[in-house]
């Protein structure tokens, strides 16, 4: 299963590292599409994503026609506070692409008009604006992961200095003690 995440013109270099981070972490490949107002070099941008660059899956494209372009046949879901359904109402397929707006404007309404059955938005409380762009993201991947079952993730942790037991409450309790 692949997982497709579109930023379109983001303006922020300290959300943009943060989404490249849930890319990176969930491998969830991710396409921006330009112009944006800083470099991809940026050190703001590197250091929301610290180490996990070499783990990202990036292209970018010079705008939108290109990005359609080079993705025809892609299937695309257009998040956006202005839609009519939820993002848990999609069932989100295969090599899915879910595209993001600008901060401050979203995306272009031209775009959601002739798409308004692949127009989802996260719900959120009456008069405001909007979530954050990297907070979006996440929520947006992770419905799509959690449909899915986390293809290819690691879903069970370990602890670094105690361990884990089956079912026995007491006997971890004791090795807190320690």
């Amino acid at each position: 299963m692949k997982l497709n995440i579109v930023l379109v013109e983001p303006e922020i270099p300290a959300n943009t590292g943060n989404i490249a981070r849930t890319c990176a972490c969930t491998g969830a490949a991710l396409h921006i599409v330009k112009p944006i107002p800083f470099s991809l070099d940026e050190k703001h941008l590197r250091r929301a994503g610290l180490d996990y660059w070499p783990y990202l899956d990036i292209t970018v494209y010079e705008n939108l026609a290109e990005f359609f372009e080079k993705n025809a046949g892609g299937s695309f879901y257009y998040f956006t506070t202005k839609a009519r359904q939820r993002h848990s109402d999609i069932a989100y397929p295969d090599n899915c692409y879910l595209v993001f707006g600008k901060e401050t404007a979203g995306l272009p309404e031209e775009l959601l008009v002739q798409n308004p059955e692949r127009c989802v938005r996260i719900p959120m409380a009456e008069e405001r604006r909007s979530l954050n762009l990297s907070n979006s993201v996440a929520v947006g991947v992770y419905e799509a992961l959690r449909q899915w079952d986390y293809p290819e993730l690691q879903c069970k942790g370990e602890l670094h200095r105690l361990h884990w037991t089956d079912g026995d409450a007491e006997i971890a309790a004791e090795q807190a003690k320690k």
